[in-house]
């Protein structure tokens, strides 16, 4: 629709040109909002006001002169100049029925675009460390990397989804010997557990699996030995079952990348850290002091120059990033996009110094996630009831299912903060927006079932066959004129619109306020038009048909945020 204003404004500029009653050398590419006030129209564009002073004439004057040859035409009921030169137009009610006949036709595509062209894309989110269970924000990451992923797939992304896996440093002896002295103990050993060591539950469950499947012959083996072994299958226990985790939440990672394998050494005896240094020394980008070697990503915009290796000549984890981000690059995605704790906001302007420095400005987002607070009833919850501890992503996903749990991470931005309540995420009524949304589709599929003369509640019915069975692609939809219907197609012609921004600022949660609105546009319309009259039967093919157009929305908006549009509820 912005496609189809913008060329009649063109032409109307143009035609004001050809007629001489306008002086403009230039045509400009007008520019449409959504009115903040319903009233004021659907779009609004200030071309008038961006082409006064070119056109040697105030804003208001060229406003009236663009609006008069737009009036009219098919798409718009009305159009009128406000403000200082504002065109505020109003669309028709054969604009909005065509929207209808789109949703339909396109089928799982209804709201799609070609942003992205096909070109590559890589999305790296969660990244947990393989040391123990996901934390609840890493479960927001998960659904906030996964339909960041849906939706710029749906904008025309080729998209790789990346899970970096911390497996190299410290934390992993750590882990090691933590896993080690709860083995020992369960085999009778007495042990002095370190102060820094794992302390979790889940670090004997993980020894326990160890002994059932080996018995007791690491007991008295060399220490050294049982470490080495029990890092390598402990760390192979929490990615499977991260894996697991993950993927009973609908998200599967395409690539799981060891940060390992940047210090392992290649055919030319080098590191991939040592290598990304050198790519940076050869650019101008590294210099020695004090025996240490470092980063200018001053240069880049950062308050201040970074080291990468120390003087005692340990390599620092940002040299690791660096390398890592290197490799991104060599596989030549055209964008690269990092979702990342809170923890990490100072992170930023040294990575995107460093990934500019290596030849590719611009080309990395880096996306902050802030942190899940959850509550019961209004009261915080910190520790899980079942263990006594912190209440891990796998414990929220139990209790309040894989829908809601998406759907609530989704439901704010990610610079801001999430409250989840638990009780809310159960409850079954309006008040919870996933079962208000998941209603909604329900709703629409029980009245394909009526307008088929089946039972509303009938489980052998295929909503899809059925919609293509009952639905007349020729329904007279010049009849659907009443407000409940013309706010109903007002809001199904918005989702392209959704789709493009959330893609373009990387912003899920529009999708669950736009499924929220959706949907009671939906139910709005359901209370006040009866759909299925058999004494108005033109009546009722055009509303089916409507109902239908709503059905594949409402489907094609939970599908891109990984929650099911349910037939019945």
């Amino acid at each position: 629709m912005i496609e189809t204003l913008s060329a009649l404004v063109v032409d109307a500029l143009r035609a004001a040109r050809d007629s001489e009653a306008l002086d403009l050398t230039e045509l400009p590419h007008p520019d449409f909002e959504r009115p903040r006030d319903p009233s004021h129209g659907d779009w609004s564009t200030n071309v008038a006001m961006r082409t006064a002073k070119a056109a040697g004439m105030p804003p208001r004057q060229l406003a009236e002169i663009v609006a008069s040859r737009m009036a009219g035409h098919p798409d718009i009921e009305a159009i009128e100049v406000a403000g200082p030169g504002f065109l505020n137009i109003r669309l028709s009610a054969a604009a909005l029925q065509r929207v209808l006949r789109e949703a339909r036709e396109q089928g799982p595509r209804f709201g799609s675009n070609d942003e992205g062209s096909g070109r590559r894309v890589q999305v790296e989110f969660v990244s947990a460390n393989p040391v123990g269970p996901m934390h609840v924000g890493h479960g927001r990451w998960a659904a906030l990397g996964d339909s960041m992923a849906r939706v710029l797939e749906h904008a025309g992304w080729v998209v790789q989804r990346e899970f970096y896996v911390n497996d190299a440093g410290v934390q992993m002896d750590t882990f090691a010997k933590s896993v080690a002295a709860r083995y020992l103990e369960l085999c009778g050993h007495e042990v002095e557990f370190g102060e820094d060591w794992y302390q979790g539950a889940y670090i004997t469950e993980i020894a326990r699996e160890i002994l059932a499947s080996e018995g007791e012959s690491w007991a008295n083996a060399d220490p050294a030995s049982r470490e080495a072994h029990f890092r390598e299958t402990a760390y192979r226990q929490v990615l499977d079952h991260l894996s697991r985790v993950l993927h009973g939440m609908g998200v599967d990672f395409d690539v799981w990348f060891s940060e390992r394998t940047l210090h392992q050494r290649g055919g030319d005896g080098t590191t991939a850290v040592e290598r990304a240094i050198q790519r940076l020394d050869e650019a101008g980008h590294i210099y020695e002091l004090d025996g240490a070697v470092w980063f200018r990503s001053t240069e880049f915009g950062d308050d201040k120059d970074r080291v990468l290796k120390k003087a005692d000549g340990d390599y620092t984890y940002f040299a690791a990033d660096i390398a890592y981000h290197a490799d991104k690059f060599d596989r030549g995605f055209d964008r690269v996009i990092d979702i990342w704790g809170a923890d990490h906001h100072g992170y930023v302007k040294r990575m995107e110094a460093a990934v500019a420095a290596l030849g590719h400005p611009g080309k990395l987002d880096l996306v902050i996630g802030q942190l899940v607070n959850l509550f019961r009833g209004g009261e915080v919850v910190r520790m899980s009831k079942r263990t006594g501890e912190m209440v891990t992503f796998e414990d929220l996903l139990e209790e309040v299912g894989v829908d809601a749990a998406r759907y609530f991470f989704l439901r704010r931005s990610t610079d801001q903060p999430l409250d989840f309540d638990i009780e809310l995420a159960k409850e079954q009524s309006s008040d919870n927006p996933v079962y208000y949304v998941q209603y909604a589709h329900a709703r629409i599929c029980a009245v394909l079932r009526k307008g088929a003369g089946a039972e509303t509640d009938d489980t052998g019915i295929d909503i899809e066959a059925t919609a293509a069975r009952i639905v007349d692609p020729e329904a007279p939809l010049q009849l659907l004129v009443a407000p409940a219907e013309l706010a109903l197609m007002r809001k199904l012609a918005e989702f392209e619109e959704v789709i493009e921004i959330a893609a373009r600022q990387l912003a899920p949660f529009k999708l669950t306020r736009y499924a929220e609105d959706l949907a009671a546009a939906f139910h709005q319309f359901y209370t006040v038009c009866r759909v299925v009259d058999p004494e108005e039967p033109e009546l009722t093919a055009a509303r089916l048909y409507a109902v239908d157009a709503a059905r594949i929305a409402l489907a094609n908006v939970l599908g891109l945020i990984g929650v099911s549009a349910p037939e019945r509820m």
